[in-house]
């Protein structure tokens, strides 16, 4: 079947198509998926109900308590899925045609309303059989709504709900089309997709840690993120209210240096004021940045990357940030607590550097501003001195005479400041010369990496390596 060029032409589209049949449950915006349903005509022939539970008591009563209360969760979406789906086999799976195939539809967000400022955000997902008879599959789905307007987001969900159910049907053989189609007649400005899960029998080969990195290569999202065991979660649930050290990098692939930056970031992250040990998290992070402006993006290696941060006992974060202000600001989206970032010298040189910054009306004063309020620092490990000697430290920096007074600033308000205590025995090994030297097999490289990294490598060949 054609893709139809606008939401009614999918939705009528659907409606005229005598197998697809099913039920759209909506809380928190309106009936707004179902009713492009009904604006394009000939709804009867694919909307067998369609539902709204706002009050909390109803909607209990329907889908049962959650433990935590929470009404805008995945937990609170699958239930409504199965518990919709069910009935609808329950009631007419028996008395339909043979070759009808059917879904539920579910929705559960909270929109901008009349007096609350919370993030718009919400859940939603489809149950549906892709063959008459077969088992249900599921598509969910976190969704970030970026207009102003309540209005302007009861749209951009029901359009969001419409390429969802045309994508599920006529896209499954092509997860990346169909969930680039997600946002047809939406654009990255009104909806983002932050999370994606296909799980059943059609989607059995589907590897949804690629698919999370494909969120990020099609501009879907700023940032995905994964778990020590290597699942994608959504980001809010693990950063929420928490403090967090990151350490962006490379990691292509994950050194001795890498491990002791850690280390000695979270010493001294710890004994910041305000920093609970209880809800510190420790964060790695990849930015596609560079590559998105015109290189190709090889998503396998992002993901074996992924795996072995995981494999370390990392959360890991994939981003299309290429400015660490920006980072900062993602992750105080989540958090109103302290953030570390730990970076190298040389990190700080870029970082003063005003080219980097034209974009910005404000230039690198806006730039710091956003990078350096109240709740955010920097620490800065130092790397091997000239020809080996010693140790080049931030406060061996040599910064541009008109911003040595800004630099001073910062440091003498421990907004940026020195990490002491490194293993200087690692400082010795060089991640691009290992990355060279993995590539010619097994040698004095592999003495730069954890053992579990040089393991790894080698028994699945990453990074180029060869034994031969």
């Amino acid at each position: 079947m054609q893709d139809p060029s606008g939401t009614i032409q999918k939705a009528l589209s659907l409606n005229l198509d005598p197998c697809q049949y099913g039920t759209i449950a909506e809380i928190g915006a309106g009936q707004e998926v179902a009713r492009f349903f009904f604006q394009a005509g000939g709804a009867a022939g694919t909307v067998a109900k369609s539902m709204s539970a706002y009050d909390m008591q109803f909607s209990d009563a329907i889908y049962g308590v959650q433990e935590d209360r929470r009404y805008v969760s995945r937990a609170r979406l699958e239930k409504m899925l199965a518990h919709e789906f069910n009935l609808l086999i329950e009631r007419i799976g028996s008395t339909r045609p043979k070759n009808s195939t059917f879904f539920t539809y579910a929705d559960t967000v909270a929109a901008k309303g009349y007096k609350s400022r919370k993030e718009c955000h919400g859940w939603c997902g489809i149950r549906v059989q892709l063959h008459p008879g077969a088992e249900p599959s599921d598509i969910i789905l976190h969704v970030r709504m970026l207009d102003e307007d309540n209005r302007q987001q009861q749209e951009a969900l029901g359009i969001l709900g419409v390429n969802v159910i045309y994508g599920a049907f006529n896209y499954y053989r092509n997860p990346e089309q169909m969930i680039e189609s997600f946002v047809d007649n939406l654009g990255p400005s009104r909806i983002e997709i932050d999370m994606i899960h296909l799980d059943g029998p059609y989607f059995e080969e589907v590897d949804n840690r690629l698919l999370a990195l494909h969120l990020v290569k099609a501009g879907l999202t700023d940032a995905v993120m994964f778990t020590p065991d290597g699942v994608v979660v959504q980001p809010a649930d693990i950063l929420y209210k928490k403090s967090i050290l990151v350490l962006r990098g490379s990691f292509r692939p994950p050194t001795l240096v890498n491990m002791d930056m850690v280390r000695c970031g979270l010493k001294r992250f710890r004994q910041e004021h305000g920093v609970d040990p209880d809800r510190l998290l420790t964060l790695t992070e990849i930015t596609m940045a560079k590559l998105m402006t015109g290189g190709d993006i090889d998503t396998r290696d992002f993901l074996d990357r992924v795996d072995i941060l995981s494999h370390l006992g990392f959360y890991v974060l994939i981003s299309n940030y290429g400015r660490f202000f920006r980072l900062r600001a993602y992750l105080s989206r989540y958090t109103q607590r302290k953030i570390g970032i730990v970076l190298g010298v040389d990190n700080i040189r870029d970082i003063f550097n005003e080219d980097y910054y034209e974009e910005l009306e404000g230039g690198i004063l806006e730039a710091f501003g956003k990078l350096f309020p109240g709740t955010s620092k920097m620490y800065v490990y130092p790397k091997a001195g000239d020809n080996g000697h010693g140790l080049q430290t931030v406060d061996d920096l040599v910064i541009s005479a008109k911003l040595k007074h800004l630099y001073q600033h910062l440091r003498e308000n421990q907004f940026i400041e020195p990490l002491g205590g490194c293993d200087e025995s690692v400082l010795r090994h060089f991640s691009r010369t290992i990355l060279k030297d993995l590539r010619r097999g097994d040698g004095p490289w592999k003495e730069g990496v954890p053992e579990s990294v040089h393991e790894a490598i080698v028994a699945n060949r990453l990074f180029g390596y060869d034994s031969a």
